[in-house]
């Protein structure tokens, strides 16, 4: 479960997403549409191609995997 705190950041990204990329991807995408530090600690939120899904990606920490949870 993700406690969201008074200081979470949430960020959306307007453009559309391939879901396939990945943990890996998806820092990528924060780091190249967002142009932000995906260790952050901000949640970023993505949508698919016909805004059908919609995935949101929180790092825990370097060494932690991320949280990814997609919702139809």
């Amino acid at each position: 479960m993700i406690a969201a705190g008074a200081d979470l950041k949430i960020y959306i990204a307007t453009r559309p997403i391939d879901f396939r990329c990945g943990h890996d991807g998806l820092a990528a995408k924060v780091q190249e549409m967002l142009r932000l530090d995906p260790f952050s600690g901000a949640a970023f939120v993505f949508r698919s191609k016909r805004a059908q899904l919609v995935s949101l990606y929180v790092p825990l920490s370097e060494e932690l995997a991320p949280q990814i949870r997609t919702v139809a």
